[in-house]
């Protein structure tokens, strides 16, 4: 008999493409605030008790995708943010526990590092000093995070803590800067920037699914940081766009002596999960151009 996953945020953008992924293997029961669909089995506000419906249930594990995820939405409405990104998920640690999950996963950032020096890089036990956060989104991470290691602490619950990297892939909407520059060049030959040296290291949406996947049998509490192998800088970017689609593209820099530069190791990930991601840049900015050029063909 399959084992159960409850998959919270089942209408995300990684959740339509980790879905099809674990349905191979596992019963998914998809939950999100938006209302039931395909992917979506059941429609419930996080941030309240949690139905009888879903104790009903029988669950093995949880995959808590489900949170405010915009950095813009989160400064703005600081309290729909830590309601949603914290409260939401103690009630679904309080669930687990009542449940007796075999491990809860939860998505979390690599937001949360505290970057103070030039070319740092961040590892998975990094320390990190929530005074130097200025960002309400990586605050209310971090925050779930300490909470399910006190919970850890207290219940032996199995947490496995996923720090996703700049995720991109095939999406018509909420763009991350791979995406969004790939998309806009190729219907120009111009772009403006900040810095060409800004660079992250860029993880495609199926090898964040698939890091996912092989974090579910995790005993204990851990922490991943699920990043491309690559580091991407914009210039980068840009210059194999121009290879692939076989166009002189003219760069406009702005800040070209402010690069924002984050380096985040993926090293014990790939040890520890056996994990190892597919995509690099070429084969990345193909897989979109493939993607466009469908959307493109669909729309005549």
């Amino acid at each position: 008999m399959k084992k159960t996953i409850l998959l919270t945020g089942s209408e995300s953008f990684v959740a339509s493409f980790l879905q099809k992924k674990l349905k191979k293997k596992f019963k998914v029961i998809g939950i999100d605030y938006s209302k039931k669909s395909k992917n979506t089995n059941y429609s419930i506000d996080i941030t309240k008790k949690i139905p009888k419906k879903l104790y009903q249930q029988k669950i093995d594990y949880i995959i808590h995708l489900a949170a405010i995820s915009r950095d813009n939405e989160c400064a703005t409405n600081p309290i729909k943010c830590f309601d949603t990104n914290v409260i939401g998920t103690l009630n679904l640690i309080d669930y687990a526990n009542q449940k007796g999950v075999k491990n809860f996963i939860f998505a979390s950032t690599q937001w949360v590092y505290d970057f103070t020096k030039q070319n740092e890089i961040k590892y998975h036990n990094s320390k990190i000093n929530i005074h130097n956060l200025n960002s309400e989104y990586a605050l209310s991470k971090v925050v779930s995070e300490i909470n399910l290691k006190q919970n850890f602490i207290k219940t032996k619950l199995n947490s496995t803590i996923l720090r996703f990297g700049i995720i991109y892939g095939p999406r018509s909407n909420n763009f991350s800067a791979f995406e969004a520059i790939f998309f806009k060049l190729m219907d120009q030959s111009e772009i403006l920037i900040g810095s060409k040296k800004t660079g992250r290291n860029f993880i495609h949406v199926d090898d964040v699914c698939d890091g996912i996947i092989k974090s579910i049998n995790q005993k204990g509490y851990n922490i991943y940081n699920l990043e491309g192998d690559e580091f991407i800088n914009l210039e980068n970017l840009i210059k194999k766009s121009e290879n692939i689609l076989k166009k002189k593209i003219k760069i406009i820099e702005k800040d070209k002596n402010k690069p924002s530069i984050r380096l985040v190791s993926n090293k014990y990930s790939k040890k520890k999960l056996k994990w190892q991601p597919k995509y690099n840049l070429d084969k990345g900015i193909k897989n979109l151009l493939k993607y466009k050029k469908k959307l493109i063909k669909n729309s005549i």
